[in-house]
């Protein structure tokens, strides 16, 4: 069973997993309400899943800021429902979170053993649910990613190459740093993990990483595109939401497991590019 199945990340898994021979229970937001309580139990209770990957959320980072009991119902009250529901019939559960529960403040690349530290809402709801998982739950897999770029919905780069036809020059930040991640190769790699019995929390994202200026400079190279593009600071784009200015994420647990390593970030940008050329 699959929430947030209409989703960025959701969409590619749905995918994967019927191509594997999965039977798949893909639930968006019209199909399954996760803050309700009852309505969450029925319907785990009727179709009754080996896994439960929980990829729904509040996503909106500048929004969570003023919407703060919306975030924490959908991020942490939801995941509760739905983690109990899962821990009743006995059913895995793949949790996604995010770097954002970290501050940023390090220097050297966060594991999964480094304290966490919220700086923004968002951050404080994905690590509620984060907590939810690991109070209730006995079979559970915590994946933090970020900078997350699929064919689905919008991200990073589709709005860079929109951008581009629309601008001549461009500002990106390039004090901010960290790892850009393909859904088609996190959800691979979610596969992985639900397969094994080595529960914990996992650092999942492509090798590698950046600044969000740098990656934009790697989007236009790839793309043959010629567009005048200008690194800035944070403090030139003031937003709701502060953001961690390092978030570069140590794949620690997928190492000491014995998992695979993810594909680097720019082979991974140049197989998205030509995916989306073709559609």
């Amino acid at each position: 069973m699959v929430t947030g199945a209409n989703g960025q990340l959701g969409t590619d898994l749905v995918l994967y997993l019927e191509s594997l021979g999965y039977q798949v229970f893909a639930l968006g937001k019209s199909e399954l309400d996760i803050t309700n309580e009852n309505e969450v139990y029925k319907k785990v209770t009727q179709i009754k899943p080996n896994i439960i990957i929980h990829c729904a959320a509040y996503t909106n980072v500048d929004k969570a800021e003023s919407e703060r009991d919306l975030a924490f119902l959908i991020n942490g009250i939801g995941t509760r429902n739905i983690v109990l529901a899962a821990e009743l019939i006995k059913a895995k559960i793949v949790y996604i979170s995010t770097d954002y529960v970290f501050d940023g403040s390090s220097t050297s690349s966060y594991h999964e053993f480094s304290p966490v530290s919220p700086l923004n809402i968002y951050g404080y709801s994905k690590l509620a649910g984060e907590n939810f998982v690991r109070d209730f739950h006995s079979k559970f897999f915590i994946v933090r990613t970020s900078w997350v770029f699929g064919v689905k919905g919008n991200n990073f780069v589709k709005t860079m190459l929109k951008l581009s036809k629309e601008k001549e020059h461009l500002s990106v930040v390039k004090d901010q740093v960290g790892c850009p991640t393909y859904t088609v190769d996190l959800s691979k790699c979610i596969v992985e993990l639900m397969e094994s019995e080595k529960y914990g929390i996992y650092h999942v994202s492509n090798t590698g990483y950046c600044s969000w200026y740098e990656f934009a400079k790697e989007i236009f190279y790839q793309s043959n595109n010629l567009i005048k593009l200008e690194a800035c600071l944070t403090e030139e784009f003031p937003r709701s939401a502060k953001r961690p200015k390092y978030s570069v994420m140590d794949h620690m647990g997928l190492r000491i497991n014995n998992f695979n390593e993810m594909p680097h970030w720019k082979d991974a940008l140049s197989r998205f590019l030509l995916k989306i050329s073709k559609s």
